[in-house]
């Protein structure tokens, strides 16, 4: 009796799979979306955080102590080089180069003197009308004036150094910022910084690098001098900065904090839209990027025997194809395993099994990448 039942169990199990079976290839080939794959220049591209820093930064401060007269520009105001934008109280020190003037004179006088008082002892000793002592005590006479001349322009090239210190100009050419203390306020040498300038054109950004990225690249060769690279700027609104840079400068020693070395990369900036200290996304990659076969990203799928995909053939069937990835960039991938002009499917491929029939759709081009 238990076997009947048994028997019959397995005859009613059969008859519905079966059933099911017969049901499913009544079903219409399933519905998938396919793209050819392509051949296209697809270039690994690295992101990093970098910093602006301006090509030449200078803190103007005052030399010598004094009154701080009028403002000679105005709050970020760009400047040339030798432009005076500071002056400070002169008379005192106009004062200084007087004196010193006057005792250069003095001391030039003198000199003359001892010149000739030198000649006329020289003169009475060769007609025997005069002594060896008296001429020896006028040639003594003559060094000491001399060293006094020399003392005295000593003393009035300082002052007029002091007395040029109290016109502050700018060393560079480029953009100033606010000043930090006002007229008539008493500065000097410990007053700090009155004002900056920096040279923003063209402008530097600097970036860190770990050792790991920097062995990477030198095993693709990204690190030699011959190999053309493809430097942007990320802005804080994700907009590309329109000017490229160039790679002009690796530190020679290694933050040990960090295991980093900084990367130096130079960029133009005629309208001033880069900023000292701005904190910016530098965006590299080959210039001259390889020839590889690519694939939406959303055809690939993973199994435990690693990434697949499937392939459309002229019969309309699916064939499961072993790939290898490669570069990711805006929503493709280089794959190795399909050749270009193949069907690949990027939708609907959960209802797909290898060897079955489909009914496939060519999916709308994709636009190539935008450089970075």
């Amino acid at each position: 009796m238990g076997s009947i039942r048994l028997l019959t169990t397995l005859l009613l199990a059969c008859l519905g799979f079966c059933g099911a079976v017969s049901a499913q290839q009544g079903l219409p080939p399933p519905a998938v979306l396919v793209t050819p794959a392509e051949s296209r220049s697809l270039a690994a591209q690295a992101e990093f955080i970098g910093r602006a820093a301006a090509m030449d930064r200078v803190d103007l401060q005052a030399r010598v102590k004094g009154f701080l007269g009028p403002r000679k520009f105005t709050d970020g105001q760009e400047v040339k080089e030798g432009d005076l934008l500071f002056t400070i109280e002169r008379e005192a020190y106009q004062a200084a180069v007087d004196q010193r003037t006057a005792a250069r004179d003095a001391a030039k006088a003198a000199l003359d003197n001892a010149d000739v008082a030198l000649k006329r002892a020289a003169d009475l000793l060769r007609t025997n009308t005069g002594t060896q002592a008296t001429y020896d005590q006028r040639l003594s006479e003559q060094l000491q004036a001399k060293a006094q001349l020399e003392s005295a322009e000593a003393a009035l090239r300082d002052a007029q150094i002091q007395l040029s210190y109290t016109e502050i100009r700018s060393p560079i050419t480029g953009r100033i910022g606010r000043a930090s203390v006002s007229p008539g306020n008493i500065v000097g040498p410990d007053s700090g910084v009155l004002a900056t300038v920096v040279s923003e054109h063209p402008m530097r950004v600097l970036f860190p690098v770990t050792q790991r990225e920097l062995m990477e690249a030198r095993r693709d060769g990204s690190t030699d001098a011959n190999t053309p690279l493809l430097v942007q700027l990320r802005l804080a609104d994700g907009s590309l900065y329109k000017e490229k840079g160039k790679i002009d400068f690796l530190d020679v020693t290694v933050d040990p904090r960090t295991d980093g070395q900084i990367v130096r990369a130079v960029f133009p900036n005629e309208k001033r839209e880069l900023t000292d200290g701005q904190t910016l996304r530098v965006v590299i990659e080959s210039a001259k990027p390889p020839s590889v076969v690519a694939v939406p990203q959303g055809a690939i799928a993973i199994d435990q025997a690693g990434a697949y995909l499937f392939v459309v053939n002229d019969k309309n069937q699916a064939e499961q194809r072993r790939i290898k990835t490669g570069i990711t960039r805006d929503g493709l991938q280089a794959v190795e395993g399909v050749k270009a002009g193949e069907k690949v499917i990027i939708q609907g491929q959960q209802r797909v099994r290898p060897g079955m029939t489909v009914n496939p759709t060519i999916a709308p081009a994709t636009p190539a990448p935008q450089k970075g």
